[in-house]
C-alpha cells in the first residue's frame, strides 16, 4: 500500500498535478518503454503492438482550494477548486503548497458562541471563512504564501480493518494506482496498443481527457474512476445500491444521460468478462456526476467508451473510504477485458 499512500498524499489540485505525474512517470517507466507528458500536463504510457488503439484514463487532480487574498492581519481568503460542499470546510486542516514549501493552516470562521439568531441557522459559506497560518500580519503572511498558491486538505491515509482503508484524494488516485498496476501486468506483446493516461483537470471540466483523446484518437476507451457507495446511513438504495467490497461498478450512464452513455458493446464486454472470469461486479446508473468518459466519447467523430468505477464513501471530502478488493478486481476486470477485445 506504500505506492497508493504516496499517490493519495501527493499534492495535486486541478492544474497543479506535477507531484502526481512524477509518481506515475516513475512507475510507468518500470513497465512501459514509452512514457510522455503532453502539452496539457497529461501523462501517457504506451504498451502493446496491435492495430487497435485503446485509451485508459484516470484523473490525477483532486478537489482543493487556492489562495485568493491576504488581509492586513495575515488571514487568507480562498476560492474552491472543484466541487466542494461548504459544510465540510469548517475547521479543516489544510496545506498550502508555496514556493517556500508546505505551509500548514486551519480553516476558521466566526465562533458559534458569538453568532446571533438567524446566523446560527444558516450554512457558513466558504467566502465567509478564512485560513489561519499563524502569521502575525499581512507582511509575514505574504512572506510565507502568495496569491494563487494551491491548497490541499491535510494528507491522511490508513486502515480501518482488513479490507477497508481511508485516504485523501481517493478520487481519483485509486484510478491512477489501478492504471499503474494494469500496465505492469499487461504483456508486452498484447495484440492491441494500450495508452494509459493520467489526465489533468478533470475536476474542473474534464479538460485533460478531451486533449488526450483528440491526440490519441483511440478506437475504444475506458475511464477508471470512483463512484458513490450507498452503504451508509441516510442513503436510500434508490439513490445508490453500490457497496464496498462487492466489486467494481460498471457504469451504464452518468448524470441521468448528460454524462457518458456506455457503448452497448463495451458494456456487454465488461459484464460478460466479469461473468466469465468470476470477477465480482456491480451496475451503476448515476443521477449526478461525470467522469472523463463523458468527454472522451464525444471527441472527434465519437469514441466508444466504457467506465469502471471503484465505490467509495465520502468522496469530494478531505477523507474517502474504500475497499482494497474493489481496486484489485477493477484491475483484473480491465486486464481480462482488454485481452477479450476483438
Amino acid at each position: 500500500m506504500e505506492l497508493l499512500k504516496e499517490l493519495c498524499n501527493a499534492h495535486g489540485i486541478s492544474g497543479f498535478e506535477n507531484d502526481v505525474a512524477e509518481i506515475m512517470d516513475r512507475e510507468f517507466k518500470k513497465s512501459c518503454k514509452h512514457v510522455e507528458v503532453d502539452n496539457f500536463g497529461n501523462i501517457i504510457a504506451t504498451k502493446g503492438r496491435g492495430k487497435k488503439r485503446i485509451m485508459l484514463a484516470a484523473h490525477m487532480d483532486e478537489i482543493g482550494l487556492m489562495v485568493k487574498y491576504i488581509n492586513k492581519n495575515g488571514y487568507i481568503s480562498f476560492v474552491k477548486i472543484g466541487g466542494i460542499d461548504d459544510r465540510i470546510l469548517l475547521n479543516q486542516r489544510v496545506i498550502i503548497n508555496s514556493k517556500k514549501g508546505d505551509i500548514a493552516g486551519m480553516i476558521g470562521s466566526k465562533p458559534p458562541h458569538l453568532q446571533k439568531g438567524e446566523e446560527k441557522k444558516k450554512i457558513v459559506k466558504h467566502d465567509e471563512m478564512f485560513i489561519d497560518i499563524g502569521a502575525k500580519d499581512e507582511k509575514e503572511a505574504k512572506n510565507m504564501v502568495e496569491i494563487g498558491d494551491p491548497i490541499i486538505f491535510e494528507p491522511n491515509f490508513g486502515r480501518l480493518n482488513k479490507n477497508l482503508m481511508y485516504g485523501k484524494a481517493v478520487d481519483d488516485r485509486l484510478g491512477c494506482y489501478a492504471l499503474i498496476k494494469i500496465m505492469e501486468r499487461i504483456p508486452e506483446n498484447i495484440d492491441v496498443t494500450i495508452y494509459a493516461v493520467g489526465t489533468a483537470q478533470e475536476e474542473v471540466g474534464l479538460k485533460g481527457a478531451r486533449v488526450a483523446a483528440f491526440k490519441l484518437n483511440p478506437d475504444y476507451a475506458f475511464a477508471v474512476d470512483t463512484t458513490i457507495a450507498g452503504d451508509t446511513p441516510q442513503l436510500k438504495e434508490t439513490e445508490s445500491n453500490l457497496k464496498l467490497g462487492k466489486g467494481p461498478a460498471i457504469t451504464i450512464t452518468e448524470a441521468s444521460g448528460r454524462g457518458v452513455v456506455t457503448h452497448p458493446k463495451l458494456r456487454g464486454l465488461l459484464v460478460e468478462t466479469a461473468k466469465k472470469y468470476k470477477i465480482p461486479y456491480q451496475i451503476d446508473v448515476l443521477e449526478g456526476g461525470m467522469t472523463d468518459g463523458a468527454i472522451i466519447y464525444l471527441t472527434r467523430e465519437g469514441i466508444p467508451t466504457g467506465v469502471i468505477s471503484i465505490p467509495c464513501r465520502y468522496i469530494h471530502s478531505p477523507t474517502g473510504v474504500f475497499d482494497v478488493r474493489d481496486i484489485e478486481n477493477s484491475v483484473k476486470l480491465l486486464i481480462k477485458a482488454l485481452t477479450e477485445i476483438k
